[in-house]
């Protein structure tokens, strides 16, 4: 992978497009990415990886810190463009993070969405082709092609030396947790995870099979209850050893027991069937016995009984005959008794309507009352013409009071019609003006809301300006003191600079030896060697007053840009409070003044102008209720002009109604109350005589039943009719005597049949029967029967029961053979894959062991690097060996030549530290790079670490990097050393600034800008 060109825009520190041309930089081979502390040297790194992963290294992405930058202008798009060489195909990448830019309507922001384009150059036409816009199918294509994972990218191609130097002082633990990360041992670590999960489901299987044995076992125990082998039950727990032998053998001997109380329960029952069977034939003897003596002494005593009756039997059978007598007489005593009522009801119907009659009509007859009635209803006929026109003159009356209402309020809304339109005019006019001074009051507030935003802007500048005054002349007393401090410093500086070297001589002196050549000179002779004086200054002291100076210097030089920043700030809110000014600088008082009096005025004229769309409502309603009037006011006239024919028509219908209801009255009030009294006189006559042809009729057929009665009765042997009333019964009544009497009959001859029977007099000679012993004894034996036949079912459930809790033992026993095998060899391979088993003598996990070869390899590469870099001193080598009682696997150790010794490298130095790392970084990136599929790198970034070397080491590393160009490798350091701007002429340099940071590249001594 070779990066050609970056295209950088408002992302981290650089506020506009920054152009890196990474051929010009990787023509050279090695070169430098240098600049000030946060110019932005990391976010050039952060961007090549921003572009083809979407996110920035390491701690970065998790801070979660915004990647656009807070130089650009508005409007600017965050952007990142790479171009860049996978084997064979030349990529362009450009990546837009997610970002607030303003809405293309109205004010405010909105969040633009994350966007990427991939394309393809074709060197057959010389074009880019566009790929994808997808952030997952981009993302997936770039890991593919590059064949590593954002974090072996940064790891590998980045090389941040501190993670290296800590990776050599790091434990087995942490060094495990980079390499897995590297190397993506996931699915090593995924297999002992796997193991340990399946060890522990086949384990929590078997333990779940014993515990349902031990159920088994207990529920055993349960159903052997009485057996002498329930009282020594299994005892154990899920997962012993003999568990399933020790439920079996106490199956075998609880079946045995129960089999053999069986088999005796079985005897017992058949003698308890013999001696119930044998109380049951005695007890039915004897209740046979008994029912026969009894059933003896009941005839005689039904006897006695029937002839003590039979006088009364006698009563009742001549009563029977009567009454069949006196139902031949029935028919003609009905006739007479409906006779009779028929009679009284017409009786006293006729005296209730002759009472209603007047006197003279009293004793009138039924003739003469129906023509009264005819002469009456042909008068009320005459009354129908009367009466309907008694109907119209009220509806007449009815419809000209309607009329009368109509016309007084018609009258009433002509007049309301007539005085609201008599203001009419000065109202819509009121209502004109009202609308076009809200719309002046609009244009006028929209003329101030343009001059209070300027003056609220100079009134705020003012305010900073005055806050800044008063800064600058603090800072210009800051910087007055820190002058005054540095040049103080400065002096005693030299003033210990000078006493030092008049006493240099001494100070030499004391790293004299004889024998040994003078610093100085040269000379093995010393005869007099200079003495230290009372005021002799050593190097300490000459390095300490330095440091004041140096702090001194730095104080000053601060102090010298803040009052810088402060008037500039001061200057520009000064330039921003003039802008608008005429004449003499404006105080805060005058702007505040100002902004205050455009304020009110502009509240005034915005809440004037916010009544625009009410009035203008008020003025068409006012319109519509106009319109609304007038047509009200023509309708009334309308009206007016129909209603006054109509009530004209109706007087003259009046006139002639009048007239006949005068006929048709009569003497009375109204014909209605002259028609009602002769409707009540003809029902009165209509009903009296009906009711006397119906009293006449009633007495008629009341003689005619009493000629014929008397008849019946005389035929039937009744001499007064009386007499056969009295015998006659009701069905009833009949039916109850005949059921008494052939129930005495029936009697009779029950009672013979009894008495006649051979068995029941033979019994009443024998001795009294006794049941009641019996019974006891029959109870007795069938209480036997049913405690011993409740034991045989007990017995053959408890044996039923047992055998089929041993079948299902057996079972479980069966099923966990196999579970207990598959237990103990995952077992074995989960302790052996995670370093617990015994088999296990390093107690090396799975993973470690794996990566214990990549590191292997890692150490392997980096020693090659290493031995070239120290002058063939040290060379790296891993270690499998335990080290206090850890596991083991992970161990990373030095070999330095000179003494022979392996010792650990945590023990190196600084500088050797730096280039013991920056080998193993340069290894690790071969091995991972093969791992990862063998993509070829042509890129390289060292970040930091240059300044721990001193010059011979600095240039045997740099060497070495610049050995990387026989493999077509370009490397880039980032570092702040200033030595390496003088030995790298290809540079990147950051350079930062109030606008921004930029990039400047320099090839050669050429410069040129980003």
């Amino acid at each position: 992978m070779r990066l050609h060109r970056l295209e950088i825009t408002a992302f981290g520190p650089f506020g506009t497009t920054q152009r890196v041309d990474f051929d010009a930089l990787s023509a050279a081979g090695l070169f430098l990415l240098h600049g000030p502390t946060g110019a932005g040297k990391t976010s050039v790194l952060d961007a090549v990886c921003f572009a083809l992963y979407g996110s920035v290294p390491g701690e970065r992405q998790t801070r979660g810190a915004s990647l656009r930058s807070d130089h650009a202008p508005v409007g600017t798009y965050t952007e990142v463009l790479l171009e860049l060489t996978v084997g064979d195909r030349r990529l362009e990448i450009t990546r837009r993070p997610a970002q607030q830019r303003p809405k293309k309507r109205g004010g405010g922001f909105t969040t633009e969405k994350a966007q990427t384009w991939l394309r393809q150059y074709d060197p057959a036409t010389g074009e880019w082709a566009g790929l994808s816009r997808s952030h997952q199918e981009i993302g997936e294509e770039i890991t593919q092609l590059v064949g590593m994972s954002r974090e072996q990218f940064c790891q590998v191609v980045l090389l941040p030396q501190g993670d290296f130097a800590r990776f050599l002082r790091a434990d087995a633990e942490a060094r495990g947790k980079l390499l897995g990360r590297l190397f993506d041992t996931r699915r090593f670590a995924a297999v002992e995870e796997r193991l340990a999960e399946l060890r522990r489901t086949a384990q929590q299987q078997v333990e779940d099979g014993d515990a349902r044995l031990l159920t088994l076992a207990h529920r055993m125990t349960q159903a052997a209850g009485g057996l002498d082998s329930a009282r020594t039950p299994v005892e154990g727990r899920p997962g012993d050893p003999g568990l399933a032998e020790s439920v079996l053998t106490w199956a075998a001997v609880a079946r045995a027991e129960a089999r053999e109380a069986l088999d005796i329960a079985g005897v017992r029952l058949a003698a308890a069937e013999g001696g119930q069977a044998a109380a049951r034939a005695a007890l039915d003897a004897e209740n046979d016995l008994a029912a026969r003596q009894a059933r003896h002494a009941d005839a005689l005593r039904r006897r006695e009984r029937l002839t003590e009756q039979a006088p009364e039997r006698d009563r009742l059978q001549d009563s029977l005959d009567r009454s069949l007598k006196a139902d031949r007489v029935a028919p003609a005593l009905g006739l007479r008794r409906d006779a009779e009522r028929e009679h009284a009801a017409a009786h006293t119907a006729r005296e209730r309507a002759r009472a209603l009659l007047p006197p003279e009509l009293a004793d009138a007859g039924a003739e003469h009352l129906s023509a009264l009635e005819h002469r009456l209803r042909e008068e009320l006929g005459g009354l129908d013409a009367a009466r309907r026109a008694e109907r119209r003159a009220a509806a007449v009356a009815e419809e000209r009071a309607v009329l009368a209402r109509e016309a007084r309020a018609d009258e009433d809304a002509l007049r309301d019609a007539a005085d609201w339109l008599t203001g009419w005019e000065p109202r819509r006019t009121a209502l004109t003006e009202r609308v076009e001074a809200a719309r002046d009051a609009a244009a006028r507030a929209e003329h101030l809301a343009g001059r209070l935003e300027p003056a609220r802007r100079r009134l705020a500048a003012a305010r900073r300006r005055d806050a800044l005054a008063e800064d600058t002349r603090a800072a210009e007393a800051r910087l007055a003191e820190a002058r005054e401090r540095r040049n103080g410093a400065h002096e005693s500086w030299l003033d210990v600079k000078s006493r030092r070297l008049e006493g240099i001589a001494a100070e030499l002196a004391v790293a004299l030896a004889p024998g040994d050549p003078c610093q100085v000179c040269g000379s093995t002779d010393h005869p007099a060697p200079a003495r230290t004086t009372a005021g002799h200054v050593d190097r300490a002291t000459e390095d300490a007053a330095y440091a004041a100076y140096t702090r001194a210097e730095e104080t000053r030089t601060a102090a010298e840009r803040d009052l810088a920043v402060t008037r500039e700030a001061w200057s520009a809110a000064r330039t921003e409070v003039l802008a608008g000014a005429e004449g003499e600088e404006p105080t805060v008082a005058e702007l505040a003044a100002e902004a205050d009096e455009l304020a009110r005025l502009y509240a005034e004229a915005h809440a004037l102008a916010g009544q625009t769309h009410s009035a203008r409502e008020a003025l068409a309603r006012a319109e519509r209720e106009y319109e609304e009037r007038v047509g009200a006011q023509r309708e009334a006239e309308r009206r007016v002009a129909a209603r006054t024919s109509r009530r004209e028509a109706l007087e003259r219908e009046q006139s002639t109604l009048d007239e006949e209801l005068a006929r048709g009255r009569g003497a009375f009030a109204s014909v209605a109350e002259h028609a009602t009294l002769l409707e009540r006189r003809v029902a009165l006559l209509a009903d009296a005589a009906e009711t006397v042809r119906t009293a006449e009729l009633a007495a008629q057929r009341l003689k005619e039943a009493d000629d014929r009665l008397a008849d019946a009765a005389y035929r039937a042997g009744f001499t007064p009719p009386a007499e056969a009333a009295g015998a006659l019964l009701g069905e009833g009544e009949r039916r109850a005597l005949q059921q008494r009497v052939d129930a005495w009959q029936a009697e009779a001859a029950a009672v013979a049949d009894r008495l006649a029977e051979p068995g029941t007099a033979e019994a009443a000679a024998l001795p009294p029967a006794d049941p009641a012993a019996a019974e006891a004894a029959h109870t007795a034996a069938q209480r036997a029967l049913r405690e011993a036949d409740s034991a045989l079912a007990a017995a053959r459930e408890r044996a039923a029961g047992l055998a089929g809790l041993s079948r299902q033992a057996l079972t479980e026993v069966r099923r966990l053979g196999p579970l207990r095998e598959e237990y103990d060899r995952v077992a074995r391979l989960a302790a052996l894959t995670a370093g617990t088993s015994a088999e296990n003598e390093r107690r090396m996990r799975l993973e470690s062991y794996v990566l214990a070869a990549r590191l292997e390899q890692v150490a392997a590469a980096a020693s090659a690097r290493l031995q070239r870099m120290s002058s063939g001193r040290y060379t790296l080598v891993h270690s499998d060996a335990r080290s206090g009682g850890r596991r083991a696997g992970l161990g990373l150790h030095v070999v330095d030549a000179w003494t022979g010794n392996e010792r650990d490298t945590a023990t190196l130095s600084g500088g050797e530290t730096f280039f013991a790392s920056l080998a193993l970084a340069l290894g690790l990136a071969d091995v991972v790079t093969d791992e990862a599929g063998g993509v070829r790198l042509d890129t390289l970034f060292i970040d930091e670490g240059f300044g721990s070397l001193d010059e011979q080491t600095l240039d045997e590393v740099l060497d070495v990097l610049d050995s990387l160009r026989e493999r077509d490798r370009s490397v880039g350091i980032v570092s702040h050393v200033g030595d390496l701007r003088r030995r790298i002429p290809a540079q990147l340099e950051v350079v930062k600034a109030r606008q921004g940071s930029a990039v400047r590249l320099r090839t050669g001594g050429d410069a040129l800008s980003g």
